[in-house]
C-alpha cells in the first residue's frame, strides 16, 4: 500500500497550479505581446504596487462570484446583483488587475488597431454626413421640390447618420464590456442599440407569447407592436408578464420601468384595465379601467415612473383602483398599457375631457386611443384570483360584492323519455 506523501502529492501538486494560475507571473512563462518581457515586469510592479490589499476572502465582491451560492448570499446580504456573465466574472477573478484596453496579448491590440482605424474611417463620414445635411436645410424648399419633399429628404439623411454612429463604436470591446457591466450611457445610440437588440432577443419574444396566449388581441387591442420594455414592480418585487401577484402586494400603485430605446424626452400616458368582470345579466363580461394618468415625461435615461409619486406635470384621469376578483370566478387579466401621445406633446385638459366611460365598466381602449391620438408603445400583464387578502382589499377600497361568490351553473338534463317495452317482447 501507498505511503500518504506518495498519495497525496499530486494533489498538492494541482493546488499548488490553481494557486498560480496567472500565466504573466508564472515561472518561466512568455508573454503574448509585442513589449519585451522586462517593461511587462515593470509595469505589472508598478501596478501591483499602487493598488490596495486584496480584500479578506470572505468578502463578496458581485466582479467576481462564481457559484450559484456566492451569488444568492450576495444578494441577500448586500442587495447587489451579480455584475456580468459568470463567465466574465470567473476570468476576472483567474487573472491580475489589468485594464481590459491594455491586456497584454499581441492578436488583441493588433485588432484593436484595425477597429480604431476603421472608427477613425466611420467618424469622417459622419463629419461628412453632418456637412450634408446643413447644406440641406440650408437650401430654400423650393428647390428641393417642396417642403414634404425636403423634409423626408432630411429624415432619411438623419436615420442614416444614427446609423453611422452605431456602426462607429459596434466593434468596440471596451463599449461591448461597460453595457455587459451595465455601464452604458443610454444618451449615446451604441448603449440604445445594443439594449434594444438585447430586449428583443429574449425578453419581448417572452412578452409577445404571454400577449398571445392571454389573448389580449384582439380582446382588448386589435394590434399589438411594442417597441418600448416596461417592467413592473410591487413592493421591490418585479412581475413577470403573467404573474399571480398577492392582492395585499397590488393594493397600491406599482413601478414601472419604461425603457424607450430612441433619443429624446416624450410624454406618455398609462392605462391599466381589466377585461374579465363578469357581467350577470348579459352572462358576458366587461371591461373596467383600474387607472388611468396623462402627462407623464420619460427618457432613455429617465425611465423610472412610480404611479404612487408622479410628477406635477402628469394629469390622473382615475386613481389606482386595487385589482380584486370575487370568490368563485376565474382569474382576472389585468393589462398596462403605455401610450406615447401625440407627437410626443404634452395634453391640454380640453382634450383630456373627450375622454369618457373611465368610472364605469364599459371601458373601451379602442375609443380611448382614439380619441386621444395616441399609439401603443409598451405593454406588460399581471392577473389576479381571489385569495385570503381580497375581502380586506375590498374593504378598504370601498368597494362591493366581497361576499358574493360565483359558482359554475349545471346544465339542464334533457328529459328523460321512458322506452316502450312491448318493443323487447
Amino acid at each position: 500500500m501507498a505511503s500518504y506523501p506518495q498519495l497525496f502529492r499530486p494533489m498538492r501538486t494541482c493546488v499548488r497550479c490553481l494557486i498560480s494560475r496567472d500565466p504573466l507571473h508564472a515561472p518561466g512563462a512568455r508573454a503574448f505581446c509585442a513589449s519585451t518581457v522586462v517593461k511587462t515586469e515593470a509595469s505589472l510592479e508598478t501596478t501591483s504596487s499602487t493598488t490596495e490589499a486584496p480584500p479578506p476572502r470572505r468578502y463578496l465582491d458581485p466582479n467576481t462570484v462564481v457559484t450559484p451560492k456566492l451569488e444568492k448570499r450576495l444578494v441577500k446580504k448586500t442587495g447587489q446583483q451579480p455584475i456580468g456573465s459568470r463567465r466574465r466574472r470567473a476570468a476576472l477573478r483567474s487573472t491580475s488587475n489589468i485594464p481590459f484596453e491594455q491586456l497584454p496579448y499581441q492578436c488583441f491590440q493588433e485588432a484593436r488597431k484595425l477597429l480604431l482605424a476603421d472608427r477613425e474611417d466611420k467618424l469622417k463620414q459622419i463629419e461628412e454626413e453632418r456637412r450634408r445635411i446643413a447644406k440641406v436645410q440650408a437650401i430654400p424648399a423650393v428647390q428641393c421640390g417642396g417642403e414634404y419633399v425636403k423634409k423626408g429628404r432630411l429624415v432619411r439623411m438623419q436615420k442614416f447618420l444614427e446609423e453611422l454612429k452605431i456602426l462607429a463604436d459596434i466593434n468596440d470591446p471596451v463599449i461591448k464590456k461597460r453595457f455587459e457591466d451595465g455601464e452604458g450611457d443610454m444618451n449615446r445610440p451604441i448603449y440604445r442599440h445594443l439594449a434594444n437588440e438585447q430586449w428583443r432577443q429574449y425578453r419581448r419574444l417572452i412578452l409577445i407569447q404571454r400577449v398571445n396566449q392571454m389573448h389580449v388581441v384582439p380582446e382588448v387591442v386589435s394590434y399589438l407592436d411594442p417597441t418600448a420594455e416596461v417592467k413592473m414592480s410591487f413592493r421591490k418585487r418585479y412581475l413577470q408578464p403573467g404573474d399571480f401577484p398577492g392582492s395585499l402586494h397590488s393594493e397600491s400603485p406599482p413601478r414601472l420601468n419604461i425603457q424607450v430605446f430612441d433619443k429624446g424626452e416624450r410624454f406618455i400616458s398609462v392605462i391599466v384595465v381589466d377585461p374579465d368582470v363578469p357581467n350577470l345579466e348579459t352572462d358576458s363580461f366587461d371591461s373596467r379601467c383600474h387607472y388611468f394618468a396623462a402627462n407623464i415625461p420619460i427618457s432613455p435615461t429617465a425611465p423610472s415612473v412610480n404611479l404612487s409619486k408622479l410628477p406635477e406635470t402628469a394629469h390622473i384621469l382615475r386613481p389606482w383602483l386595487p385589482p380584486h376578483a370575487q370568490k368563485g370566478s376565474p382569474y382576472h387579466r389585468l393589462v398596462v398599457l403605455v401610450l406615447e401621445q401625440k407627437d410626443a406633446q404634452k395634453m391640454d385638459a380640453r382634450s383630456l375631457e373627450k375622454v369618457t366611460d373611465i368610472q364605469t365598466t364599459q371601458f373601451n381602449v379602442r375609443s380611448c386611443m382614439d380619441k386621444m391620438h395616441a399609439q401603443i408603445v409598451g405593454v406588460h400583464l399581471f392577473r389576479t384570483v381571489w385569495d385570503e387578502g381580497t375581502a380586506g382589499v375590498m374593504q378598504r377600497a370601498g368597494i362591493a360584492g366581497a361576499d358574493i361568490e360565483f359558482k359554475r351553473m349545471k346544465p339542464e338534463k334533457l328529459p328523460y323519455k321512458k322506452k316502450n317495452p312491448e318493443r323487447y317482447r
